[in-house]
């Protein structure tokens, strides 16, 4: 959940870069398509979280 969370903050960041009020975290992992899904459980495995 922490790449996850690393994700959510990045996004964040560039909506207050760019004026956009960003979503909620809840509506934006559930935004993630099946592809980010499936690499952030990927590299989730390879670091051992």
């Amino acid at each position: 959940m922490t790449k996850y969370r690393d994700g959510y903050e990045f996004y964040c960041e560039m909506c207050e870069r760019y004026g956009l009020e960003p979503i909620s975290f809840r509506y934006y992992v559930l935004q993630l398509s099946q592809q980010q899904l499936s690499a952030y459980n990927m590299q989730a495995k390879q670091l051992g979280i």
